[in-house]
């Protein structure tokens, strides 16, 4: 049927999307949003890592929310529901593991590593992988937020 898409190259055909002629492009992550045990405490541990930021206040029937924004566009939004427990986060329960928050090279993620040192935020050490260097620490409730660069990877060589 010539009317019937052709199957995309390298895509399989069981993730062939009959009808689908051309790909959306790819969004970036807005914002985040992360429950907490306590508001006041979160707003006061990232701004204390991040700087000031405009705080803005939402509430909803069973929730409160203050979304936070700084002048780089990063967005965390920060809320406690009427049933949210006292236990933690858990990075192994089905959800978020963490944030991985964009670094230029190894040196931004070290001065990260400093800036944690200097607040007396608790962090692991500053970790070289194959793809990358990262730094992670966690939130008043446990939420692991890592400081990542990308290892620059070389463009294949012609043939």
């Amino acid at each position: 049927d010539p009317r019937r898409p052709r199957p995309r190259a390298g895509v399989p055909p069981e993730r062939d999307h009959p009808g689908m002629t051309d790909p959306m492009p790819v969004p970036v992550v807005h914002h985040v949003t992360l429950t907490v045990t306590d508001v006041p405490r979160a707003v006061a541990w990232y701004e204390g890592l991040f700087g000031p930021a405009i705080v803005l206040d939402r509430t909803g029937p069973t929730w409160v929310r203050q979304r936070m924004q700084w002048p780089s566009g990063l967005i965390i939004g920060v809320s406690r529901h009427d049933d949210t427990g006292q236990e933690g986060f858990d990075c192994t329960r089905v959800g978020l593991d963490h944030i991985g928050l964009a670094c230029d090279d190894e040196a931004a993620v070290r001065s990260w590593a400093a800036r944690l040192d200097q607040l007396g935020y608790e962090h692991g050490p500053v970790e070289s992988v194959a793809y990358g260097w990262a730094v992670t620490a966690r939130d008043p409730d446990g939420i692991a937020i890592e400081f990542f660069a990308a290892r620059p990877i070389a463009a294949p060589e012609p043939t």
